[in-house]
């Protein structure tokens, strides 16, 4: 079958392999499998988000997890982070996330997380990637088959979580707030955690029909929200993405306050009380070198990290963090949460705004990133980027004349089949002709 899981589970087109409701019933099969080796009837919580295809694969999991035995517990839909949660909160011995995150309606993936709410080891993934092409033959007895049950108060249950993250006499007293949810994970949770919280937010990707999840609006689609800011007069408008796991603000002008400048304000709240773990803070290669120059001038230091949300987190706990994050928004706040979550993110950014007496406009106006354009090129293959010669070459070439004030990064996405080009430095039209320069090639010798 091939190596499936990705940097952030299985991910494709629904109901094309590897997203096939067959796959997905021997990933429930194999994930008992995998863990009845510490527990002979494992109990896994599987949530998902709103596009169409996951009835269909929600169903297969759970049939391949029952006929193996084991336990499900269904959610419905619910964020990601809100499955991690779950997952150790009911003690459960892994959770299962059916989302493809930011992708379109018509992508659906699948990705684990362990009883301790992180995802899967891949020493695991792979176990359970060698007893796929034998599923088949394997299955528990009649006696020993698994039973279902929803879980009918999981929302609730988040909601007092996100909650608990917080001073428990803390309400949100100066922001009126607009959220855009993406028609995805977060459109029942979000709005009411911040109602209950003290604001009744004005909402915009609520209404989910299984089709519109992401369809330009969301974290990609900041701008959605930035509208609806404007034409209200409100003081801040937060996006998620479909899973909820990342989030980006804007400020009362609609400008656009993303993972870096979130992370660099989070950074200087935590080090200003002492609680910044090992006074370090996590970003990945992708992060603007202005942000990096920021923390350093607070005396705080800057590890960089692979693209995506698992390298992120592997290096912080390498490194004894409690910050990291990505700038698509993507931030882990390892005191609260095992892996990326949207809504508690916002919630802490605006506990700090609010006890620091600042406004969005001023966590925007923290830096001025150096300019940076990033270019997509769709790939039939992925070889060593090392091995391409010319591309090698251009992209060397690009790096000497930015003469170290600039960085250039290429790297293949983890989940998509793209080639991701972003150049950094002082002239915008510099760098862009180097950007599509580098990507002329690649697409010549890739595409």
């Amino acid at each position: 079958m091939g190596r499936l899981f990705g940097t952030d589970g299985i991910r494709g087109r629904a109901n094309q392999y590897p997203i096939t409701p067959e796959v997905a019933l021997s990933l429930g099969k194999a994930v008992v499998k995998v863990l009845a080796k510490k527990r002979r009837r494992p109990r896994i919580v599987v949530g998902k988000d709103t596009r169409i295809s996951c009835y269909m694969l929600e169903l297969a999991v759970s049939s391949g997890i029952t006929s193996m035995g084991g336990d499900v517990l269904l959610t419905g839909p619910i964020p990601t982070p809100g499955i991690a949660f779950l997952t150790v909160s009911m003690r459960c011995d892994a959770g299962v996330v059916i989302s493809a995150s930011h992708n379109p309606f018509y992508d659906n993936g699948i990705k684990f997380f362990g009883e301790k709410g992180f995802k899967l080891d891949d020493k695991i993934e792979e176990e359970m990637e060698v007893f796929l092409p034998k599923s088949s033959q394997e299955g528990a007895s009649p006696e020993m088959l698994g039973r279902a049950k929803r879980v009918e108060d999981a929302v609730g249950r988040y909601v007092v979580f996100l909650k608990s993250s917080l001073p428990r006499d803390f309400r949100i007293n100066g922001f009126r707030l607009a959220v855009d949810c993406a028609n995805g994970a977060t459109y029942k949770v979000a709005p009411e955690v911040y109602y209950e919280l003290g604001v009744n937010p004005v909402t915009t990707g609520v209404s989910p029909n299984g089709f519109n999840i992401n369809e330009r609006c969301g974290a990609l689609f900041p701008e959605n929200v930035a509208r609806v800011v404007m034409e209200e007069g409100l003081d801040m408008g937060i996006s998620f993405d479909g899973d909820g796991d990342r989030v980006i603000m804007v400020d009362r002008k609609g400008r656009v306050i993303d993972g870096d400048r979130i992370m660099a304000f989070l950074a200087s709240c935590l080090k200003k009380r002492g609680l910044l773990r090992n006074n370090t803070v996590v970003c990945t290669v992708m992060s603007n070198m202005a942000f990096e120059v920021f923390l350093k001038e607070r005396g705080i230091n800057v590890v960089r990290s692979r693209v995506g949300d698992r390298y992120v987190l592997e290096t912080m706990i390498r490194e004894g963090c409690n910050l990291g994050g990505e700038q698509s928004g993507h931030i882990v706040l390892l005191d609260h949460s095992t892996t990326g979550d949207g809504i508690l993110t916002s919630l802490q950014v605006i506990r700090f705004m609010e006890e620091e007496g600042i406004s969005p406009e001023e966590v925007y106006d923290l830096y001025e990133p150096f300019p940076q354009v990033m270019r997509n090129v769709p790939v039939t293959s992925k070889p060593p980027i090392e091995e391409v010669g010319e591309l090698k070459k251009v992209i060397d070439e690009a790096r000497k004349s930015l003469n170290g004030r600039g960085r250039v990064l290429v790297r293949y996405s983890g989940t998509e089949p793209l080639l991701r080009v972003m150049v950094e430095g002082e002239d915008v039209e510099k760098i862009e002709r180097l950007a599509d320069r580098i990507a002329e090639v690649a697409q010549s010798f890739l595409g």
